[in-house]
């Protein structure tokens, strides 16, 4: 079965179960709503769609987003072998969700240092029996 598998200095830390992931988090300096969801697609993650509430430095949608929500939404359709996400004190964390269970980042992987640095990797998830 397909999951995520997020790891911290090359250590498992979690495995998501599911095909699919949704991930969010709050701009450090706009303040302004991120989403991102991701697919595993031939043992990479597959950046399906993404919105953003607003715009500014670095959070420009492309001439193909619609507006839906409140938020520009686009499908940038781009395959990427792993996703590094840091981890801050600094900033709200990041929410992830698969099958319907949401938790932050730090809820799913436990405490960590301010600027850990987190990989998420597709992997495949043992059956339960």
């Amino acid at each position: 079965m397909a999951a995520f598998c997020l790891f911290v200095a090359g250590v498992l830390r979690a495995t998501l179960p599911g095909p699919e992931l949704a991930l969010d988090w709050q701009h450090s300096v706009a303040k302004t709503r991120w989403e991102e969801r991701y697919r595993i697609e031939d043992d990479r993650l597959l950046l399906d769609e993404a919105c953003v509430e607003g715009t500014g430095a670095g959070m420009e949608p492309p001439p193909d987003a619609v507006r839906r929500a409140g938020a520009w939404c686009w499908r940038p359709q781009r395959a990427l072998p792993e996703l590094a996400l840091t981890w801050s004190t600094y900033a709200a964390d990041y929410r992830l969700c698969v099958q319907g269970a949401c938790r932050t980042l730090g809820d799913w992987i436990g405490p960590v240092e301010d600027g850990t640095v987190v990989i998420v990797r597709p992997c495949r998830a043992a059956a339960k029996p």
